[in-house]
């Protein structure tokens, strides 16, 4: 089942979801006493990155990492584990552990086996915030990618691929579409009313080649949208 939350403002939003995530990341630490946090890149998600990394929780437990990364140096603007450590890893939430998406290397084909290696050991993922374009992408599953197939094929064994997609600068790494749909609970955040219509669009049916984020609303965990102008 598929909740939806709209906010006054992008302030309100970013307010809500870091505290319902902090929350449920408490939950997870008091069951498990480990948690894994998933967040999306890009620049929306930076007020909500900078309210969670204030949140009173056990940080030292909590394993995090991006949903996608370019394949850029950390050093580069366009990096979005630049992004991270400058939002989310901060104050109480340096303590945190972050699991790299990406590692150097001439491609991205020649690190994903090391990176994979790293990331199954912290899933599944309890909690999982992802954007969405206007494309109706989400993470960097694309329409039209190369190997968006195969990241979307429920039979696959593969938790992390390369992606690259016309429009798309540089080469991606992305966690597949069945490791997202595993997540326990998944949160969507979208700022715009294009990205709205288009969130509308995506709730028809239709093919997950077309509009990928499908395969994360039919997921079987709980998943809420958030949504501000």
């Amino acid at each position: 089942m598929v909740g939806f939350i709209e906010y006054r403002n992008r302030d309100g939003l970013a307010q809500g979801l870091a505290a319902l995530v902090a929350g449920q990341l408490a939950v997870a630490l008091a069951d498990q006493g480990r948690a894994t946090l998933v967040v999306p890149g890009g620049t929306t998600p930076g007020p909500f990155l900078r309210l969670l990394s204030d949140a009173a929780i056990d940080w030292g437990n909590v394993r995090v990492m991006l949903s996608d990364e370019r394949f850029v140096p950390e050093t580069s603007k366009r990096s979005n584990t630049r992004l991270l450590r400058e939002t989310l890893l901060q104050g109480p939430a340096a303590a945190a552990s972050l699991v790299p998406l990406v590692a150097e290397g001439t491609s991205p084909e020649d690190v994903i086996a090391v990176l994979t290696d790293a990331i199954k050991t912290a899933l599944p993922i309890d909690v999982c915030v992802l954007g969405m374009g206007a494309d109706m992408h989400t993470a960097s599953l694309f329409p039209g990618a190369d190997r968006l197939d195969e990241a979307l094929d429920p039979d696959s064994k593969a938790v992390l691929l390369p992606m690259r997609a016309t429009g798309a600068p540089e080469p991606r790494l992305t966690l597949t579409a069945q490791v997202l749909r595993a997540t326990k609970k998944t949160h969507i955040l979208i700022a715009g009313r294009n990205k709205k219509r288009a969130f509308e669009v995506a709730e028809q049916q239709g093919p997950s080649t077309a509009a990928p984020i499908r395969a994360i609303l039919t997921g079987p965990g709980e998943i809420t949208i958030h949504y501000a102008d």
